[in-house]
């Protein structure tokens, strides 16, 4: 077993995973991500960047290779501390809004710090000020089933930043959210990762949402690729279409 570098918050190496019918998910990923950076994972759907954050995060534990973070090897975490894990110092945001009814929005955005032991008075105010900047403190008293499918999703970016995790997780974090909000929404994430010193691993299909992080690794089947971009040759209609190659890294 070799330990990853010290200045990398999260270090993989050789990650394989396949889903239960054999198919491959992941195949031999490897990745380090530093500390305070914003690193975009790209690729299309079915390319395996959620199989990875769920790996990474340790929600999911590879079927072979490693996930370290801060040194400590996550691979080798029983269930239960990989689940203590998650909720002392990881965030999660995917790509649908996941709230609980029966808590109004400030109470689920609140919740991940009164699960971690904060005074309800604290983790209202620390809830309060993110869906302020947000843009859905007014909704604050309001129930989930009260809110459009975009504004629960606000909230869900609120509940992750709110306890100012060493790491956050977002799997598609503006997919449902309408384009003029997506911009709105992620400089907000990305200026408080910055201002935090929040480390984000940031799955997305989209170049546009990519380009707002420090680094971009991409994935294709399961692997980690880098795009060559290759000139048609004249006369060849075969590579006259032919804009790039991904080639395994």
């Amino acid at each position: 077993m070799v330990a990853p570098p010290d200045n990398d918050v999260l270090w993989a190496r050789a990650l394989h995973y396949r889903y239960d019918d054999g198919s491959p998910a992941l195949s031999g990923v490897s990745l380090g991500v530093r500390e305070s950076e914003i690193l975009a994972v790209g690729g299309p759907r079915g390319s395996g960047k959620t199989t990875l954050l769920h790996c990474l995060s340790g929600l999911l534990p590879a079927k072979s290779g490693e996930v370290w973070f801060n040194s400590v090897p996550v691979h080798t975490m029983s269930s239960l501390t990989r689940e203590r894990l998650r909720r002392d110092r990881f965030g999660w945001i995917g790509p649908a809004p996941v709230l609980v009814p029966e808590l109004n929005v400030w109470e689920n955005a609140a919740l991940p710090l009164m699960l971690r032991g904060t005074g309800r008075r604290r983790a209202r105010t620390a809830a309060l000020e993110w869906l302020e900047r947000l843009d859905i403190g007014d909704s604050a008293r309001k129930h989930p089933g009260e809110l459009t499918q975009a504004e629960r999703q606000r909230v869900c970016v609120a509940r992750a930043l709110a306890p100012a995790p060493s790491v956050l997780f977002a799997d598609e974090p503006t997919a449902p959210l309408h384009r003029v909000d997506r911009t709105h929404v992620l400089r907000t994430l990305t200026t408080a990762a910055r201002s935090h010193g929040i480390t984000v691993v940031l799955a997305t299909d989209d170049p546009q949402t990519a380009a707002l992080a420090d680094r971009t690794v991409s994935l294709l089947d399961g692997r980690r690729v880098r795009t060559v971009h290759l000139p048609p040759v004249a006369g060849t209609a075969e590579t006259e279409g032919r804009a790039a190659c991904s080639l395994s890294v």
